[in-house]
């Protein structure tokens, strides 16, 4: 099991990532988790941290950078699900749908793939999250870098992010 550590609002932000920084500096309640990723592995990166902290993939939530007609919206869908397309550019009123590759998905969020958080995003972009986030009391979601989760409860996940929930997810 990985490591955990509370968090108690600390000011120094020393050693924290942007999705941190900001959490902490918005006084949100959450608790980071750390684990050691296998390079070797094939397993997706939402799925390896579900397994790797011993937490459901239902309550891991990946973080997909999307194109909906061109402008790019995040998507949150529990790691044991895949990403539908077309209900994602349906709940947000676009027409079509596309995962955005690796090089943009990093040039959008600041993150490397496998790291990318919600939270501290390099530009600000629309987040839809799966309705199922609202079934948790707590959800996990990438702190900013492999290995490195954060818990919270998708009360405040939501708030900050100005999410909408939608069913997007089905599963794999």
């Amino acid at each position: 099991m990985g490591k955990h550590k509370k968090h108690a609002h600390d000011k120094s932000h020393k050693g924290g990532t942007r999705a941190t920084v900001l959490l902490t500096k918005a006084g949100a309640d959450y608790t980071t988790h750390n684990y050691e990723p296998d390079p070797e592995s094939d397993i997706p990166y939402a799925e390896e941290a579900a397994d790797c902290l011993g937490v459901k993939p239902t309550k891991v939530f990946k973080t997909l950078v999307t194109l909906v007609d061109k402008d790019p919206t995040l998507a949150l869908v529990p790691a044991s699900s895949q990403l539908d397309l077309k209900a994602l550019a349906h709940a947000v009123g676009g027409s079509k749908a596309t995962l955005a590759d690796s090089a943009d998905a990093e040039r959008l969020t600041g993150y490397v793939v496998g790291g990318i958080s919600p939270f501290g995003t390099k530009r600000s972009l629309p987040v839809v999250a799966d309705g199922s986030i609202v079934d948790h009391k707590e959800v996990y979601v990438s702190a900013g870098k492999r290995g490195l989760q954060l818990s919270l409860k998708p009360s405040v996940l939501l708030d900050l992010l100005n999410a909408r929930t939608a069913p997007i997810a089905r599963r794999s």
